[in-house]
């Protein structure tokens, strides 16, 4: 069952997340929480489960132990509706190559009930000018910027960024 989050619940709630892939620990007891309004960033060299933390708190990724909670819901058991209440921006996307900008935009806005303009969005990230460019004629910066407007198109009210600073 998805919940609205208030004030007082954190927005994402961790408790002991572990991870194993065989033999290998890559998560050894994560806990955080993170309220309303506030910017969380994890820091740490490759390979230390930054990502791996991320899809799990996504529902990308099943957690080998621990609790998870994420706008009131585990990951694990989320649904559509609960998918619609938050944004991703993936650290490398290369689908729709051959999609124009606006129309990619425009397209992912059909997936949500009250998203916001693609035009709109293009001119908050710096596209309007590349519009109908190709998404495989984009540069890396003007990517990664697509890429935002498409995490943020359907209004989220949490939005995961991994490996943010990548390509700006």
């Amino acid at each position: 069952m998805t919940q609205k989050h208030t004030s007082a619940q954190p927005v994402v709630h961790a408790r002991d997340v572990t991870m194993t892939y065989g033999d290998i620990d890559v998560l050894h007891g994560v806990d955080l929480d993170i309220h309303h309004g506030e910017v969380f960033a994890l820091l740490g060299p490759n390979g230390a489960g930054k990502t791996t933390t991320v899809e799990i708190l996504e529902g990308f990724r099943r957690r080998s132990g621990g609790e998870v909670s994420v706008l009131g819901t585990d990951p694990e058991r989320s649904d559509d509706a609960w998918r619609g209440r938050i944004g991703l921006v993936l650290q490398s996307w290369r689908d729709h190559s051959r999609w124009r900008v606006a129309e990619l935009l425009t397209h992912f806005a059909t997936y949500y009930p009250d998203p916001r303009d693609p035009a709109e969005l293009l001119a908050l990230v710096g596209l309007t000018d590349h519009a109908d460019r190709q998404v495989q004629r984009l540069s890396g910066g003007q990517r990664r910027r697509l890429d935002v407007a498409l995490g943020i198109v359907g209004r989220p009210e949490l939005l995961f960024l991994d490996e943010p600073t990548a390509g700006f």
